[in-house]
């Protein structure tokens, strides 16, 4: 334990604290005096039971105020992190919905290029027979005008 001596309404107090804490408190006795202070400049000397009991309260008023805000606080960063996931889950819906759509593009455009292929090929196989029937035609012809 560590011991700090300081001065409160023209007081010296000899205060305990834990080892490595000593600035803290130096920290927080030079606000309270300085509240203290404050309050005796505004009110005039009460006494100092009535000034230290006015300066409490106004810490724990701060203190509630404080708490309060982080509370708000609290609950913006909850809903905030609630529309973040809901965010997310629309992007992750949105581009999944986007997957299905390109997936079933490229198979109707496979589809279409295996139409095509077949047309092609079909397109080929009546060429061909139409070049052999002309082809024996002219043949036919040739021999019957020969003969």
């Amino acid at each position: 334990m560590a011991n700090v001596s300081i001065k409160f309404n023209g007081k010296e107090f000899l205060l305990s604290c834990e080892d490595g804490q000593e600035e803290h408190l130096e920290e927080l006795l030079i606000q309270i005096n300085k509240k203290f202070n404050d309050l005796k400049n505004d009110l005039g000397n009460l006494g100092e039971n009535k000034l230290l009991l006015i300066t409490a309260v106004k810490v724990m008023d701060e203190y509630y105020e404080t708490k309060k805000k982080v509370e708000q606080k609290k609950e913006e960063i909850k809903n905030l992190s609630n529309k973040f996931r809901e965010l997310k889950s629309l992007i992750y819906e949105y581009r999944d919905k986007k997957e299905n759509e390109i997936n079933s593009l490229n198979e109707d455009h496979n589809k279409l290029k295996n139409e095509i292929d077949m047309n092609q090929k079909n397109y080929e196989k009546l060429i061909s027979e139409a070049t052999n029937e002309i082809t024996n035609f002219v043949e036919k012809v040739n021999l019957e005008n020969l003969s």
